[in-house]
């Protein structure tokens, strides 16, 4: 049987075809008046994706050099900063404010959950210079209340918000200036469907005014370098060319799904991977497996619970030799114990049907309980089905 690679995992995620040729077909110095109008015009649609009148940058690394970079940038070495972690991600800001010489102090809660309020607002003490945390935790499938956390931060006078949201910008709603996000992560892998190598975000004047007095070091991460190069329309070091050209093809797919209106695109593209998350848990749940964050469920992906007994190493193998499919393992100290599903991107229904068609069988072939075929493609089709019957209503009633 003819076996198609699939990738099934939150980043890298599937390619979007236009992105691909774009990329393909690109070839031009960065230092000429071509680029210079591509480079503007893919940060000014990058602003409107993110929903922000905030200054963005675009750099050429993956979405921890931008993490490493709103360390380096906005503290100083004994600075006391308080990073909020549920997770293998949550864990990276604890070591990146480490390597910087910051004093860190740690909220930290099991992997799968969420964070208490109360317990962050007990954290939350006027020297505490910045606090980090993810929007989603992509090593578990959590999603944390980004607004309910802002919203306490800002409580807190100048104490500055950063905002790991490299899952979540495409698949979560932000209100990045009204809630008042200091910076904002994202990557281009993710939701915006091109490969690794591009980092981008959105800063705020706070943060622009703390640089000023930041002692950390950095060079090639200095967002202030990279802010007046940009205002030129230009990068202050050789930029990933070619993966500018495959972002500005992508910006434009995610404007056309909002019919000529980029934040509705961004909109639509959120839309599709809440109702690929919620067939995907329905489907899961239908075969009898149980979901690792059910209390705060990401949209950006699914994380699944091994069945007792079974190593999640063994689900993970048979999707990719019976077909082709790679889903993700768990990470750190949950490898072995779960899988993961994305739903980040260029995904749509047949992926997600396909997907839970395939789980069945592979469920089938690993363990000895018996699989009732059909049962997870049933339940998905019936949340589909949900769905579509709503936006019916929806569309009758705006006529």
């Amino acid at each position: 049987m003819l076996r198609k690679n699939r990738l099934f995992t939150p980043g890298p995620t599937p390619l979007l075809p236009a992105a691909q040729t774009a990329m393909a077909s690109f070839a031009m110095h960065h230092r000429t008046a071509s680029f210079r109008d591509l480079f503007s015009r893919v940060l000014a649609d990058v602003k409107d994706f993110i929903g922000t009148k905030n200054d963005v940058l675009v750099l050429s690394c993956s979405g921890s050099g931008v993490m490493e970079a709103s360390i380096s940038n906005l503290t100083s070495p004994g600075d006391k900063v308080l990073v909020l972690t549920a997770g293998k991600f949550g864990e990276r800001w604890r070591d990146l404010a480490k390597a910087f010489g910051c004093s860190v102090e740690v909220l930290s809660v099991p992997y799968g959950e969420t964070f208490s309020l109360d317990e962050l607002r007990h954290k939350l003490k006027p020297d505490v210079r910045a606090v980090f945390v993810q929007s989603t935790e992509s090593s578990t499938g959590a999603r944390h209340d980004v607004k309910s956390i802002a919203k306490l931060v800002r409580s807190a006078g100048d104490t500055l918000l950063v905002v790991d949201a490299i899952t979540g910008l495409g698949t979560t709603p932000f209100d990045v200036d009204g809630w008042g996000l200091d910076i904002i992560i994202g990557g281009s892998q993710k939701a915006l469907m091109i490969p690794p190598g591009l980092a981008y975000c959105a800063v705020s004047e706070s943060a622009w005014k703390r640089m000023e007095t930041a002692k950390a070091p950095r060079y090639y991460f200095d967002l202030r370098k990279e802010r007046k190069a940009a205002a030129k329309g230009e990068s202050a070091f050789t930029p990933a060319t070619s993966l500018f050209a495959a972002l500005g093809a992508a910006l434009e797919y995610v404007r056309e799904m909002g019919e000529g209106d980029l934040a509705a695109g961004r909109e639509a593209l959120i839309n599709n991977a809440e109702l690929a998350a919620e067939m995907t848990r329905a489907g899961a749940q239908a075969l009898g497996l149980k979901l690792f964050a059910p209390s705060c469920p990401a949209t950006a992906l699914t994380a699944i619970q091994s069945p007792v007994g079974l190593d999640s190493g063994a689900i993970v193998k048979e999707f990719r030799e019976s077909f082709g499919a790679v889903v993700a393992n768990g990470q750190g100290e949950m490898k072995g114990q779960l899988f993961r599903i994305a739903h980040l991107g260029y995904y749509d229904y047949l992926d997600t049907i396909g997907v839970l068609g395939a789980l069945e069988h592979v469920l089938s072939d690993v363990t000895t309980k018996p699989v009732e075929y059909g049962a997870a493609v049933r339940s998905a089709q019936e949340v589909y089905a949900r769905y579509s019957q709503r936006q019916t209503v929806s569309a009758v009633a705006r006529q």
